[in-house]
């Protein structure tokens, strides 16, 4: 299923996962490891033939003058950062469609061969949170003791539709490498890449990690993507209003809305859409 390429002097490696799909609102998990691992040399591929159903996950064509000049193949890499202080492996690219639990098994086995120490799961969700606030977090581990009494976690029983994330983060578990994950709560109405949760997912990986991870022309990314946002709803009085009414209850539960707050605040945009009350969708068109 893959293929391992020699790696030699790797220092207090963690993974990092975040794949192309579910649980990705925004693209945020995606962005944010991309960025993270930068132009990172690749330590390991998988076999496309193997994980994906390419009537769902199509090869890119490219034809030049009519003539079929590339076909690009979804991927799935393991590609290595060097940072000051440890080495940081990032697990990225489409989700896989195909033999999941053979997948996770594999991805445990290249952990276990390269001594990872820790993962961490990166991505989104949509949510009914303003753009005009910071990006709350939702956080999992695998021991109550990998996280601060800071954290915001999903209290009780949360059952969503799985991911493949979830599937590899439960075989290294199995395997003995604790695990975390930071999950972006992006705003519904949000079309595109969403670069402020990105942003926040660097952020908290980063001190998770005790790394320093540059931003770069992320900041520019997120100013710019702010101002639109504003631009488009001071264009539309009932985006304004509807803005205003998520504002209004993020402040109330302090910037960070709970698992049920964040059901609540759906089942009544949903309702409120049902009623003809349509939401607005910068970005969009």
């Amino acid at each position: 299923m893959y293929e391992l390429e020699p790696v030699e002097n790797l220092v207090a490696p963690a993974l990092i996962v975040a794949f192309q799909g579910w649980v990705n609102a925004g693209n945020v998990g995606t962005e944010a490891s991309d960025h993270i691992v930068a132009e990172g040399a690749a330590v390991a591929t998988f076999d496309p033939d193997a994980l994906f159903d390419y009537r769902s996950n199509r090869p890119i064509i490219d034809f030049v003058d009519g003539r079929l000049e590339e076909v690009s193949w979804p991927y799935l890499t393991l590609r290595r950062a060097e940072y000051a202080r440890r080495d940081v492996l990032v697990l990225s690219g489409s989700e896989p469609d195909w033999q999941w639990k053979a997948f996770g098994r594999s991805v445990a086995d290249i952990a276990t061969t390269l001594g990872v120490v820790e993962v961490v799961s990166l991505g989104g969700v949509p949510a009914a949170t303003p753009h005009t606030y910071p990006t709350p977090l939702l956080t999992t581990a695998s021991r109550p003791d990998l996280i601060g009494p800071d954290e915001q976690l999903p209290e009780g029983l949360l059952r969503v539709p799985g991911a493949a994330v979830n599937i590899v983060e439960r075989a290294l578990t199995d395997a003995g490498i604790p695990a975390v994950g930071f999950w972006a709560q992006v705003p519904h109405y949000v079309a595109g890449t969403y670069y402020a949760g990105a942003v926040a997912l660097i952020d908290r990986a980063a001190r998770h990690l005790g790394i320093t991870i540059p931003l770069d022309d992320l900041v520019d990314r997120v100013a710019e993507q702010r101002q639109q946002l504003d631009a488009t709803v001071a264009a539309q009085p009932d985006s304004q209003a509807y803005l205003e009414r998520l504002e209004s209850m993020a402040a109330a539960q302090g910037e960070i809305p709970s698992a049920d707050d964040i059901a609540a605040q759906v089942e009544r945009f949903l309702q409120d859409a049902a009623e003809g009350e349509e939401p607005f969708g910068p970005g969009e068109g």
